[in-house]
């Protein structure tokens, strides 16, 4: 006979002091499984430090990289390379928590630094191309939200279709062809100024920094954040304790698109020209830079924190690379195999704990 059984049939099981030795049983039951849980939230936040800490020491073994490795002009050129990647994971970290992905932010990247480079080229001043691309990326957003959450529809199909569609959408407005953007503030945003010294960074990395640290504030802080891990962890719970998920999803690609739109800014600035067939390819950096950082594919979990590490890695990784004279394709192959180790990993932990509970 079990012992809920046994509890319920003699009466003497639900006395005071039986309920103490109910809660000392349960609590050693759960004991173990809290502390694997312990070890495994201590992972996932050392996990992306240690990474960083692992690629930078190979590459500094390299008797040949080791002497620009690691000097001040080459930490400014990782930094920049890192701020677009880390303003997409961003918004790929609020998606990904929230249980959903989205594989359009490369397109959007190439709409909106079009969009933003066609306008320069008419005059606009920089505070309107500002304000124009970050509403093309959250106009963006705001469809894939909609479209996800009121028509219940796969984030993943959904997005693969509007990554086609802002793809296409730059090339229409470009001509099929680079939009050269005439000198303006929005160059010097990731402008390096001295490049043979580590200071001063490019305003790009202080903006990203920043908007990191407020993003990381509202996951951590608010209502809206509280919702976010919410429904990554059981959406249908999310749904059953009152949150309006749907609204939830808009607010969640809308916001996400923002991010997406400020990164094609950058983009822009960077190149200093709109280019429709740029970041091809670059929401497999982003979607790495965040799995990297501990956020689970399945919801529930991430941190900007650990997103900005991630970007970081895959900028140093990057660079290290060009640095050994690997070919791209080499670089491709390393990000794909980090992915699935990632992945596998978090698959891993999530079966561990769920056999240790039952």
């Amino acid at each position: 006979m079990s012992y809920e059984l046994q509890r319920w049939r003699w009466p003497l099981f639900r006395s005071r002091n039986s309920n103490s030795v109910e809660t000392g049983l349960k609590g050693a039951q759960h004991s173990p499984a809290q502390a694997l849980a312990r070890t495994w939230r201590l992972i996932n936040f050392a996990g992306p430090f240690l990474g960083l800490v692992l690629v930078i020491g190979l590459f500094s073994l390299s008797p040949t990289v080791r002497p620009y490795f690691l000097t001040g002009a080459n930490c400014k050129i990782i930094l920049t390379q890192t701020v677009i990647v880390a303003m997409g994971a961003l918004g790929m970290t609020l998606i990904i928590v929230s249980g959903g992905i989205d594989l359009s932010v490369g397109s959007v990247v190439a709409l909106t630094s079009v969009v933003g480079a066609t306008a320069l080229s008419k005059g606009a001043a920089p505070w309107a191309v500002l304000a124009l691309s970050v509403a093309v990326g959250a106009g963006v957003g705001l469809v894939n939200g909609f479209i996800i959450g009121a028509l219940r529809m796969m984030p993943f199909i959904v997005t693969l279709g509007m990554m086609g569609v802002a793809r296409g959408t730059a090339k229409w407005l470009s001509g099929n062809q680079t939009v050269n953007a005439p000198d303006s503030a929005i160059n010097a945003i990731m402008d390096l100024k001295d490049p043979t010294l580590l200071f001063p960074l490019p305003l790009g990395v202080w903006i990203t920094l920043g908007l990191a640290t407020v993003t990381a504030l509202i996951m951590r802080s608010t209502v809206f954040g509280r919702y976010i891990f919410a429904l990554g962890s059981n959406e249908p719970a999310a749904r059953l304790c009152g949150i309006r998920v749907n609204l939830q999803k808009v607010k969640i690609y809308c916001l996400a698109g923002v991010f997406f739109g400020l990164a094609g800014l950058m983009q822009l600035s960077r190149l200093t020209q709109g280019d429709p067939t740029v970041a091809i390819g670059l929401e497999l950096d982003i979607i790495a830079a965040v799995v990297i950082g501990g956020a689970s594919l399945s919801g529930g979990s991430g941190s900007i924190l650990g997103s900005m590490i991630g970007a970081l890695t895959m900028a140093v990784l990057r660079n290290g690379s060009n640095q050994m004279g690997w070919p791209t394709y080499m670089q491709e192959i390393i990000i794909g195999v980090v992915i699935i180790i990632a992945v596998g990993l978090d698959k891993l932990r999530q079966h561990t704990l769920r056999h240790s509970i039952h």
